[in-house]
């Protein structure tokens, strides 16, 4: 039998893509309100969480994690063994959308032989008006539907899909207020993310961010600052500042500029401090002056470049030019020495001849990233781009990237080579991936490194020796 749905909001594009630039952020305290009848509603009971993406995403689940832990849930990293069951989602990449269609389809089993089983989606994938719809006419099995500017709600959604036992659907758009005092259930002990702004005003052509997560709204400094003078106080090496253009901090609020704020954030004593993403739009001169003054700011730069030929960047609405981005290279390689850059670009986007890719190419070739993500255009629709003539072939766009990626692989294992024999400092995270008997962290420039060393080292920053290097990879061996 069917469950009603109580469609109380579904996401809308047209106010998604409002911007008010003269309104301030509304900023919202104690924001997670659970009420009398439903507090204990966990009890016995326990939790899966799903996070696809970015780490704005894993930074989402550990709030969601701190509100189910708040009404008693307990978490289980096993799907089978969960009375309510969260993905939160990405719609960055087609094939992400894919794989959380896949998850979906594959949880009816478990509804079906447990009728009583929540199972919510969120995140912003279901800021999109036509994912939303899929979701409620094809998957029967989801209860609950939110977004990405209303988790703290998430108590209140629980009680009703159980109470009412419909299936509740509210999804906000254009939010430009800010949830503070949120209960969080940090997956690391030692690394944290820390969220200095939400949202972003710049509308590439090809991104649906901005549609997702609404306009920008920065935090304010006082807030943040609070928040990492108590991750240090409890014992965390690392905090890595999250936005989804970092460098647009406090642009629309009276408060400290982005280089103020890591200042600020580096006289807190912190060991580690890093920062995700730059556009290379606002990345200012301070900005600079500040990461190479302070030793406990990394010296890694992520700047997405997406294209290293004018034409592209413009339809990608980039707003800057191929020699304006190789200009900012150059004063960061003069100022921070030693400093490791990394990047984002997208290969086929629509109109990109062989010379357009070429002159991505040489761009990498002058810059020699330490590594890349890289990308094939993957249209997202309502997006400006998904209105151009995809007119660059399949086939045509996965000989570029091969080219790509084979070229990136190469200045990368230089770079890495020039690690062999050396001393670096690292954070440990835990056993490797592949060899329980291997321990793994990052170097201050977030090269990974697989080594031999002492399980107590875990969440300590250690020296290892490099022994090898690889392509994406270091090995070495702890020294003391």
């Amino acid at each position: 039998m069917k469950k009603i749905a109580k469609v109380i909001s579904t996401p809308d594009f047209t106010k998604a893509a409002i911007r008010n630039l003269k309104s301030l952020p509304e900023y919202q305290y104690e924001s997670v309100q659970i009420p009398e009848d439903i507090k204990n509603i966990g009890e016995n009971k326990k939790y899966f969480i799903r996070t696809y993406g970015c780490q704005g995403n894993l930074r989402d689940s550990e709030v969601i994690s701190g509100i189910l832990n708040e009404l008693k849930y307990t978490k289980t990293d096993d799907v089978n063994l969960a009375d309510i069951i969260i993905l939160n989602t990405c719609c960055v990449r087609e094939n992400a959308e894919k794989k959380v269609f896949g998850e979906i389809g594959s949880l009816k089993n478990l509804k079906h032989n447990n009728p009583s089983l929540l199972i919510g989606v969120c995140g912003c994938m279901v800021q999109q008006e036509h994912i939303v719809n899929k979701i409620l006419n094809d998957y029967q099995q989801v209860d609950i539907i939110f977004g990405t500017h209303n988790i703290h709600q998430l108590p209140l959604l629980i009680k009703e899909a159980i109470i009412s036992n419909q299936r509740i659907c509210n999804v906000l758009s254009n939010q430009g207020n800010i949830y503070e005092d949120l209960p969080s259930c940090r997956e690391s002990t030692f690394k944290a993310f820390v969220n200095i702004m939400y949202g972003c005003n710049k509308f590439c052509t090809y991104c649906i961010v901005p549609y997702t997560r609404g306009q920008e709204r920065s935090r304010k400094s006082k807030d943040i600052l609070d928040e990492i003078k108590y991750l240090k106080e409890n014992g965390y090496k690392e905090v890595t500042l999250l936005g989804q253009n970092v460098n647009a901090y406090g642009k629309d609020i009276n408060d400290l500029s982005f280089a103020e704020l890591m200042e600020q954030v580096a006289l807190i004593g912190i060991e580690r401090i890093r920062f995700t993403t730059s556009h290379p739009f606002d990345f200012s001169d301070e900005l600079i002056d500040v990461i190479a003054k302070y030793p406990n700011i990394m010296k890694h730069i992520q700047l997405p470049v997406q294209s290293g030929d004018d034409k592209i960047l413009k339809l990608m609405g980039r707003r800057y030019t191929r020699q304006q981005y190789l200009d900012l290279v150059t004063k960061i390689k003069e100022r921070i020495p030693n400093v490791s850059l990394t990047t984002d670009i997208i290969v086929g986007f629509p109109n990109e001849s062989l010379e357009a890719f070429e002159n991505t190419l040489s761009l990498c070739e002058i810059v020699k990233y330490d590594s890349a993500f890289t990308f094939i255009y993957s249209p997202r629709e309502n997006t400006p781009a998904a209105k151009m003539q995809d007119n660059v072939s399949l086939e045509t766009k996965k000989e570029r990237f091969n080219r790509l990626t084979s070229l990136i692989a190469k200045y990368e294992l230089e770079k890495y080579k020039t690690y062999e024999n050396k001393i670096v400092k690292v954070l440990v995270e835990g056993p490797s991936k592949k060899n329980e008997d291997i321990l793994s962290g990052y170097t201050e420039d977030m090269k990974l490194v697989n080594f031999k060393g002492d399980k107590s080292s875990i969440g300590q920053i250690v020296n290892v020796k490099i022994i090898k290097a690889k392509t994406y990879t270091l090995e070495g061996e702890q020294v003391v």
